[in-house]
């Protein structure tokens, strides 16, 4: 995209805030007028709308010069103006369901006025109550949520755990046990103390290996710097393992020259290296237990476009083919419904991240829902397709809206078992 054309985004982009600003105002006036308080609100209405402008210009710095690092203050700027943005937009909805309706009515006022044989004085209906006062509790409890995931959500790693058996899973690895994380994305941490919190966490569940399933940066290796010694103490007893996933190539910021990019990529696998992650390049490794093995195979990033497609599952397989037991790593879960299933080679285990969850939905017990779900149906959690199991993890980080309302940050465990 060229420079003139995001400039020209930039300006309507803005005329468009102002405008959802200039009219949830008048709407929320009317509402206001004869309460006591009403100068307060007004006042905390253009309060909040200043907040939410410094927010949005902290968004669009970070968009367009990609800091290598994040810290607290412009974090709770940004995620102010994301929770702020979700709650007139969910306002708007109600207010302008209103204004159709009172639109009709008037319509209507007038068709009688022109056939009537008295006719009457046009009256302009008034808005109603009961819709402005629902539109704000509806709008209400996600810009709560939103708010609470930005100051506490962020950090509130969750442990998902689960057991999967399996017929060809050799008896020796029976309760063997995989963590995986996913989704790091290091330049948006603002607290090295909350990010250890989140590795004491993984180191506590005992792993027999680890399993990394891309992201680990925003745009530039340089972000793991501040971090490196804090992930190089994850343990497991077989090690660390990981691919790259679509923020990894470094496709999101503008180099100099391909000179530059490169060397942000040979930093990155330098990075790896320090922190005891081997990388799994369309590549495999046999972990062998009492003369019994399974194959961990890692491909690079896969998914629909303009995510990169440089996943190659023949090369990966290479040397493991006629191994019994393989978990796949594979970062975007598009991969696995496209090209994992149709494959000539069963894959018992494919584990992904890239969703995010989008940060922001609905979990409890025996119900989940979050928008990316209508973006990719396989979203977070537990899949089987064709007798294969995918499980999509919800990141450990975030990107973009600092926060998570509803869906946590996760490290999963899988024990898988031999049955007979």
């Amino acid at each position: 995209m060229s420079t003139r054309n995001i400039s020209l985004n930039k300006y309507i982009a803005i005329l468009v805030f102002l405008l959802m600003d200039v009219y949830v105002y008048f709407a929320l006036r009317k509402s206001i007028n004869k309460s006591k308080y009403q100068n307060i609100y007004k006042y905390l209405y253009f309060f909040s709308v200043f907040l939410s402008y410094i927010g949005m210009y902290l968004l669009y710095i970070n968009f367009t010069e990609k800091p290598l690092e994040a810290s607290v203050i412009p974090n709770l700027f940004i995620g102010f103006f994301f929770s702020f943005f979700v709650f007139k937009l969910l306002f708007i909805v109600f207010i302008l369901f209103e204004d159709v309706i009172r639109f009709i009515e008037l319509l209507f006022y007038a068709f009688r006025k022109i056939f009537s044989s008295k006719p009457k004085k046009i009256v302009t209906p008034g808005r109603r109550k009961f819709i402005q006062q629902s539109g704000l509790i509806v709008a209400g409890i996600p810009f709560v949520s939103m708010i609470y995931g930005v100051l506490k959500g962020r950090y509130d790693f969750k442990v998902h755990n689960m057991k999967l058996a399996f017929k060809n899973l050799p008896k020796s690895f029976d309760g063997f046990k995989i963590v995986q994380i996913s989704d790091i994305h290091t330049g948006s941490f603002d607290s090295r103390e909350a990010i250890n919190k989140g590795i004491n966490l993984i180191n506590e569940q005992n792993a027999d290996i680890i399993l990394f399933t891309g992201d680990l940066v925003n745009n530039d290796s340089r972000e793991l710097i501040p971090f490196i010694e804090d992930f190089k103490r994850l343990r497991a007893k077989h090690g660390v393992y990981s691919v790259l996933g679509n923020h990894d190539y470094g496709d999101y910021k503008k180099w100099n020259s391909k000179e530059e990019k490169k060397e942000n990529m040979d930093l990155l696998f330098d990075y790896l290296k320090q922190m005891n992650f081997h990388l799994l390049n369309n590549e495999n490794v046999t972990i062998s237990k009492n003369g019994e093995s399974i194959g961990i195979l890692g491909v690079e990033n896969w998914g629909n476009p303009p995510f990169p497609r440089r996943g190659d599952l023949d090369k990966a397989l290479k040397g493991v083919e006629n191994i019994p037991f393989k978990i796949l790593m594979s970062h975007d879960p598009t991969h696995f419904t496209k090209r994992v299933v149709p494959h000539k080679t069963h894959f018992d285990l494919t584990l992904a991240g890239h969703t995010h969850g989008m940060q922001f939905g609905i979990e409890i017990p025996g119900f989940k829902w979050s928008p990316i779900e209508y973006i990719y149906p396989k979203w977070a959690g537990l899949y089987e397709e064709s007798k294969q199991y995918l499980y999509v993890n919800r990141g450990f980080g975030f990107l973009g809206f600092p926060g998570r309302a509803g869906i946590r940050p996760e490290i999963t465990v899988i024990e898988v078992n031999h049955i007979a």
